[in-house]
């Protein structure tokens, strides 16, 4: 793999949303955003991944959470929507209308109940008849983090309705989704994009070779890191499709510009780790500081 592996370069004519905007544009062409998230103690989780996803740039976010997530949302976020579980703790039903979103992330926080899993599959098998199977991925992105990665791996049968997916595993849940398998075979097997958090993630994709992140530093290993992660990825995933629709970009939706938009997303990321570990010690750093560091 190493003779292959390349590091990730970033191009402003592929993402000209970053930092520059159109005058006349309105928040719809930066995406609507649905993040499914939390439950009954860890809407943490929740709060990093719905900010993290607004101050990376998306227009709109709806988050889904159980009821008891509703007063620390619409508290710690002012700024995203939010859909209402059916159950009081945990998540077990569907959004309505998921087809209106431009991305969607799934994981943080969401615990692995037997009724969540079975939400689990029922959002899968939605996204999935939702996008076209042979339309290459532009149709609905699809992020899935932590504990969506944790109910999948107990339902491999599933694996099919995550293709074109971006997964996002540590180590640990890697081997609980694929053993010890190589992960480039995973990607072209199953078809979906994979992040391998580490030291130095690396992004993979089908038929593609991996892309190699070189920010970020070991102050980023703190709780909620990877929720920051999965909010800035469900973002850029969002306002890629959104600001094509408009017609204010062209993209392809290859397989290698979805892998460039994953691997930017590790790389602002790590760059907010950078950022943040500047301002103060690496051993005080937490995750809100890279919030409030991304694209700074």
């Amino acid at each position: 793999m190493s003779e292959s592996l390349n590091d990730f370069i970033f191009s402003q004519e592929l993402f000209p949303f970053l930092y520059d905007r159109e005058p006349d544009s309105h928040k719809g062409c930066y995406g609507h955003a649905l993040l499914v998230a939390g439950s009954r103690g860890k809407m943490g989780a929740a709060v990093l991944a719905a900010r993290a996803c607004l101050r990376s740039g998306v227009g709109l976010l709806t988050v889904h959470v159980p009821r008891c997530g509703v007063d620390i949302m619409q508290t710690a976020v002012p700024e995203a929507m939010l859909s209402i579980d059916d159950d009081e703790a945990i998540f077990t039903s569907l959004p309505s209308d998921i087809s209106r979103y431009d991305a969607v992330a799934v994981g943080p926080g969401l615990g692995t109940q037997d009724r969540s899993r079975q939400a689990m599959a029922e959002l899968l098998n939605s996204i999935f008849r939702n996008n076209d199977k042979g339309n290459g991925g532009k149709g609905q992105g699809l992020v899935i983090d932590a504990d969506g990665l944790n109910m999948l791996a107990r339902m491999p049968e599933m694996m099919h309705a995550a293709r074109h997916a971006v997964l996002t595993p540590h180590d640990v849940e890697y081997r609980r989704l694929f053993a010890d398998s190589d992960t480039q075979r995973m990607c072209d097997l199953h078809e979906v994009f994979i992040v391998r958090k580490g030291h130095r993630s690396v992004t993979f994709a089908p038929g593609m070779p991996p892309v190699r992140n070189t920010t970020g530093n070991p102050a980023m290993a703190t709780a909620g890191s990877g929720d920051v992660l999965t909010g800035v990825m469900l973002s850029l995933l969002s306002q890629c499709r959104a600001y094509s629709a408009h017609g204010m970009m062209d993209v392809d939706y290859s397989a290698g510009y979805i892998q460039q938009v994953a691997s930017l997303a590790v790389c602002l990321h790590g760059r907010a780790g950078d950022v943040a570990a500047c301002r103060r010690p690496q051993a005080s750093v937490v995750a809100s500081d890279m919030v409030d560091a991304l694209l700074v």
